[in-house]
């Protein structure tokens, strides 16, 4: 509840890969009250990935004005709403009734590797990563965006027509808040349809040739701090001032706003971004170049690495083995597990990400005996998520050179396990450092919409409040940690299809 009826109040609208949530902060970045709702998720075809929008609207709705009761709170006394979002998952809608043309494909989804390989046989890669900084991988919402177009009856005529809106998750909800009023995104989610120009900053008209999209189709594009309209449905009208994608959400959230600092983020799939300040550093161990948030007009950029899975091999613990009745007992689980074992599990459900990208990779469980049981395989679960973070800092540091050794920021869900955390430190023998804070994407998508409300403080006032609740620092014998990494890269090689990227 609040305790100061007359404070001005933030709105985090978080959609989230398996659930929506809302969060409410106050002025000293407390959350207040904050309600989720999980939605379903669909699997039509192998390596396919599927959720309904409605489902996604209407919980994202439900959760804010669920936030907003159990507060107590009213429309006047919000300040503003920031939305972050699921970033590539792809949603074409017909303009006039609002309605979608075809569920949304998640960016898990894989349907397009067929696509993505032959553009690269042709020789388009190099083109498309230096307008994009991105891949050629099905990842991305541009061969999303094309599928449909060619596969869903009607839809290539009427988008050509101006009849059909695309976007992802935060022009949905926005278009959605606004009655159809506003259609934009902002630079940072727009830097992941594999269709904007990160140095031109535009829609780019040859990639738009390339994959066969009308421009018509897509929505504008903002700083991710300005004025994206307002909504009523919470009764006054509230104006919308902040977006951004999850991940550079929370590198905003960990205020990593200097060149060099570096955040992990633990959710469904696994992301950290370097900031690397005003230069788009071009990643020579195929990892991401990115717009981490574009602010005044002015971009900063980051190198960025995706694992697809982390805490959705958790989930699938849960439900599709049974092992555990919740998230909570992976850690405790795995902590029970015999050291002498060792197995591992290459989570790659949906294919792999940085560096691999391979989208034809699939799951695998290494190193079974018959003494392997639900503590062994929690902990290699957990481990997966740990060596994964090895391949990408491995890539980093790669492309950028520092003396100054980087501490690593986490956050997400998988953070709250200490077990979890104290051997992400042993395995990259590096210091680790969680927030109090530990709902970052949130409040990284609060303090936009905040600042530019004129409610919170500027870059250097929110850096100078984050606070740390816990250190990690490496325990681990060093001559154990390289063996088990021996152990994760023979692994790893045993999984990879014919057509790895790598």
């Amino acid at each position: 509840m609040i305790s100061n009826p007359k404070e001005k109040l933030v709105l985090a609208m978080d959609q989230g890969t398996t659930s929506s949530r809302a969060i409410l902060f106050d002025s000293n970045y407390a959350i207040v009250e904050q309600a989720q709702c999980e939605f379903e998720q669909h699997f039509p075809n192998s390596g396919w990935v599927e959720h309904s929008a409605m489902d996604i609207w209407q919980t994202s709705l439900d959760t804010a004005r669920q936030a907003i009761a159990n507060a107590g709170a009213t429309a006047r006394e919000i300040a503003s709403i920031g939305i972050t979002n699921q970033r590539e998952t792809t949603v074409i809608w017909d303009r006039q009734t609002g309605e979608p043309i075809h569920n949304a494909i998640v960016w898990q989804d894989r349907r397009t590797a067929d696509l993505c390989e032959r553009l690269k046989t042709e020789g388009l890669e190099p083109m498309v990563s230096g307008k994009t900084g991105l891949l050629l991988d099905p990842y991305f919402s541009a061969t999303k965006i094309a599928w449909l177009l060619d596969n869903v009856s009607g839809v290539r005529a009427r988008a050509e027509r101006g009849e059909l809106a695309f976007g992802t998750m935060d022009s949905w909800l926005l278009w959605n808040l606004t009655a159809g009023k506003s259609h934009a995104t902002d630079a940072t989610n727009a830097s992941r349809t594999m269709l904007y120009n990160i140095h031109s900053g535009e829609w780019d008209s040859e990639l738009l040739a390339l994959f066969n999209i009308p421009q018509s189709l897509l929505p504008e594009v903002k700083d991710c701090a300005a004025d994206f309209g307002s909504t009523d449905l919470f009764g006054d009208p509230i104006a919308i001032m902040g977006m951004a994608g999850d991940q550079h959400a929370a590198t905003l959230g960990q205020a990593c706003f200097e060149k060099g600092m570096l955040k992990s983020t633990y959710g469904t799939g696994c992301f950290a971004l370097l900031n690397t300040g005003e230069t788009a550093v071009t990643s020579s161990n195929r990892l991401l170049t990115t717009i981490a948030y574009q602010l005044d007009g002015k971009v900063t950029y980051a190198l960025e690495g995706s694992i697809f899975i982390a805490g959705a091999a958790v989930q699938w613990l849960r439900d599709g083995l049974g092992i555990i009745d919740s998230a909570k007992q992976s850690g405790e689980l795995a902590a029970q597990a015999d050291e002498n074992q060792q197995v591992y599990m290459i989570p790659a459900f949906t294919g792999l990400g940085a560096p691999w990208w391979d989208a034809e990779a699939r799951g695998a469980l290494i190193g079974l005996t018959r003494g392997t049981g639900p503590a062994e395989i929690s902990r290699a679960a957990l481990e997966s998520v740990c060596y994964q973070t090895l391949d990408l800092l491995k890539a980093m540091h790669r492309d950028w050179q520092q003396e100054a050794e980087t501490v690593l920021r986490v956050d997400g869900g998988m953070v709250a396990s200490d077990w979890t955390m104290q051997r992400l430190a042993d395995i990259l023998q590096a210091p680790i450092d969680r927030p109090v804070i530990a709902e970052t994407t949130a409040l990284g998508a609060a303090w936009l919409a905040g600042s530019r409300a004129g409610v919170w403080p500027d870059q250097q006032g929110f850096a100078d409040s984050w606070r740390l609740d816990r250190h990690f620092d490496p325990q681990m014998p060093e001559q154990q940690r390289d063996i088990k990494v021996s152990g994760w890269n023979d692994a790893i090689q045993r999984v990879l299809s014919t057509s790895a990227g790598i």
